[in-house]
């Protein structure tokens, strides 16, 4: 919803390049509400060719709140919107070394709630948990899914931008699927290798390496990059998590295995 809420500048997107520095600081309750603030924090156009129309990359910076006015979720996102003027040349070319290369990770690790009785948890709940996984362990997941109810979602999610839509407002000619859907998929595919994951704590990156589109069946691979036990017990696992398409009928052009996420996530762990 965040994600979604953040679109009100970028409804004209061609696409989302990435994400960077996302913590989920606060856990969302049902019945909570959720604010976001967006800031425009640095504009850099494109390279201008011949024949193609002026685009550019904005960053922006996105501030979730509650209703309790406790920052839930803090983080940059990079949209490739559409200069009005096609012809445009801005000279806008900021840098985007504001952008945090590295999470705070004393941040990631106080938004594992305090309150969660992790011991309960583990003597309950068979299975793989914090001390049972090992690192640079790769898990292939044979189980592929296959993408449907794209605008649905892009609704429920309160995304404004019109690729995701309209066909005409596609670089491709085609429905682009919001870039959330195939991290929800990628997310799913990580219960299936390790279905103790408490909750997912926080992004070091998330690239859109090429788009998605509707009828694409998706598989995914991930990596235990890292471990960090917490003094609370248990601990943060990293993940760098891969997906790949085999392009469904509605795809521009027929494609097999292409990877169109790069996803390093941090997810805790009992």
């Amino acid at each position: 919803m965040a994600i979604g809420q953040s679109t009100f500048p970028s409804q004209r997107v061609r696409g989302n390049l990435f994400y960077r520095g996302l913590v989920l600081q606060q856990p969302s309750y049902i019945g909570d509400t959720l604010r976001t603030v967006t800031k425009v924090v640095a504009l850099k156009q494109n390279r201008i060719k011949p024949g193609r129309a002026a685009t550019g990359m904005v960053v922006l910076e996105m501030t979730v709140t509650n209703q309790r006015d406790e920052t839930v979720l803090h983080f940059w996102r990079c949209p490739m919107i559409p200069c009005r003027d096609p012809e445009a040349n801005t000279g806008h070319a900021d840098s985007f070394d504001a952008i945090p290369a590295e999470l705070d990770m004393e941040t990631v690790g106080a938004a594992v709630p305090s309150e969660w009785n992790l011991d309960r948890y583990r003597d309950a709940i068979p299975g793989v948990h914090f001390a049972d996984v090992p690192e640079d362990t790769t898990y292939v997941l044979r189980a592929r899914d296959t993408v449907t109810c794209a605008p649905e979602l892009v609704r429920m999610t309160l995304n404004m931008a019109y690729t995701h839509g309209d066909p005409a407002a596609s670089a491709y000619g085609k429905r682009l699927v919001y870039g959330g859907h195939t991290i929800s998929m990628a997310g799913a595919h990580l219960s299936r290798a390790l279905s103790n994951l408490l909750t997912l704590v926080g992004w070091r990156h998330c690239n859109h390496t090429a788009p998605v589109f509707e009828g694409d069946v998706l598989r995914t691979e991930a990596t235990v990059a890292a471990k960090r036990p917490l003094a609370s017990g248990g601990g943060l696992v990293e993940l760098q998590v891969s997906v790949f398409a085999e392009r469904g009928p509605d795809a521009p052009k027929a494609e097999h295995d292409v990877q169109v996420l790069d996803w390093h996530v941090i997810a805790a762990m009992a």
